[in-house]
């Protein structure tokens, strides 16, 4: 969103989020209460126990029409992580034209044990439907992006901020991380220009699929590889034996 007029501004910081989308919401989260209070628990009880300090971790992002509001989350990361590293990681991704793969994907040293498999699974995102009921967020929108990441956008990137952010959106059902920056800024403003009650519940549709190939891609993926890995180690340590000893098949020791 440009530098415009100061009146301007705050009639655009008065815009409310559209009334179906609203009814959605509010309905969407009031029928998942009973299986997300639980499962919410238990997530703040594991995080608990494998990190020192709190469960949850609040930090200021932007939000509909540029209103700053404080987003919440289950903490994944160390106490005290250094968030430099996401800020030179973002600058890369805008520079680049790879594919926004997250921290995690390639090992980040900031996350508790287990984080990468609850932000796989997008759980520790589930605070933020109280961001939701408050009328911050949506289920459905482009993420909410941070104040750091805010300044960086160009106008027409900034557009992305006129749908309320959500939790789930047509960028994460559209292949996530195998998507560039561009295309990802593509995919949300897209969103901005076709959001409708039906799209959203397309997308909510969708998402489940979604985070299953995304925990498949970022954890079943890798092990499968490093049980590749151990088993040709051990196919190959026999023959490295035999080589040490000078009796491989077929050869014969050197003479003395």
């Amino acid at each position: 969103m440009e530098e415009c007029h100061p009146d301007i501004q705050r009639r655009r910081a008065a815009v409310p989020i559209p009334r179906w989308k609203r009814v959605l919401d509010v309905t969407g989260v009031l029928m998942a209460l009973p299986v997300l209070i639980p499962a919410g628990i238990l997530i703040a009880v594991f995080i608990k126990i494998m990190s020192p300090g709190p469960a949850f971790f609040r930090q200021q992002r932007v939000g509909y029409y540029g209103r700053r509001f404080m987003c919440l989350k289950f903490r994944t990361m160390k106490v005290n992580a250094d968030t430099s590293v996401h800020q030179a990681h973002l600058k890369d991704l805008m520079r680049g034209n790879g594919p926004t793969r997250k921290l995690e994907c390639s090992g980040d040293a900031r996350l508790i044990r287990g984080g990468v498999l609850l932000r796989s699974m997008g759980v520790d995102e589930l605070p933020q439907l109280i961001n939701v009921l408050r009328g911050e967020m949506s289920l459905v929108g482009p993420r909410p992006c941070t104040p750091y990441e805010f300044e960086l956008f160009s106008a027409r990137q900034k557009r992305r901020c006129e749908a309320p952010p959500g939790l789930t959106g047509l960028w994460q059902v559209s292949g996530k991380n195998k998507t560039t920056f561009e295309e990802m800024m593509n995919l949300d403003l897209a969103y901005v220009e076709r959001s409708s009650p039906w799209l959203d519940v397309k997308i909510i549709l969708l998402t489940i699929p979604a985070i299953l190939a995304l925990v498949w891609e970022m954890k079943v993926v890798p092990r499968m590889a490093r049980h590749r890995a151990a088993r040709a180690a051990e196919t190959l340590k026999p023959a490295f034996a035999r080589e040490a000893e000078g009796r491989l098949a077929g050869t014969v020791p050197a003479r003395k």
